[in-house]
């Protein structure tokens, strides 16, 4: 994708966001930014306020937008789905698995993954995702192989991070790999 002017994205954000205050003028300045980084990006922001939407302006506007952008919420799915959704498993890791699953990790290859309502990811799988940010390799469940990904992550909560650390709902040292560029989004009552 060319490089955009700064007034031009801002023109562009408005019409997706339906929004000219002062304080989204500004979040459109920041996702313009971090768009041409790979850095992870941690999205805050009210329930309904946008957040995928974030996400996906921020995919769109990379170099990586024309791979694939998955969404997965985190809360939707209970902790065994979630890590067979997020990791994928091989044929015969648990009962009902008759078939290899390649999880979201995989099938984002190239592209961005974004984890919607990261707060809700139990303290196991926390450390299993933390692998996968610092070394970009995990396992299926079940299987034995290493597999090597690149993928940029995006990920959103209403909840307060550095509150659920502190009371030893969420490791720290995951809040501070996901945390490298906050963008909070304001209430849509402002």
């Amino acid at each position: 994708m060319q490089a955009k002017q700064l007034s031009q994205v801002i023109a562009e954000l408005q019409q997706t966001f339906h929004s000219q205050s002062p304080e989204m003028l500004h979040m459109f300045t920041i996702i313009q930014r971090v768009a041409l980084t790979e850095f992870p990006v941690l999205v805050r922001g009210e329930s309904g306020s946008g957040k995928e939407l974030v996400a996906k302006v921020i995919h769109d506007y990379s170099q990586r937008h024309d791979q694939t952008f998955i969404a997965i919420n985190c809360a939707a799915l209970n902790a065994n789905m979630l890590e067979s959704e997020l990791f994928g498993h091989v044929k015969g890791a648990f009962t009902g698995a008759i078939r290899e699953h390649k999880g979201v990790f995989e099938r984002a290859e190239g592209g961005t993954l974004f984890l919607d309502e990261i707060a809700e990811i139990p303290l196991e799988l926390q450390a299993k995702l933390l692998r996968v940010l610092e070394t970009g390799e995990f396992y299926r469940l079940g299987g034995e192989n290493a597999i090597k990904v690149n993928v940029r992550i995006i990920a959103a909560t209403h909840k307060a991070l550095r509150e659920e650390a502190r009371l030893g709902r969420f490791r720290q040292d995951l809040l501070y790999r996901l945390r490298v560029i906050p963008i909070f989004i304001p209430p849509l009552r402002e």
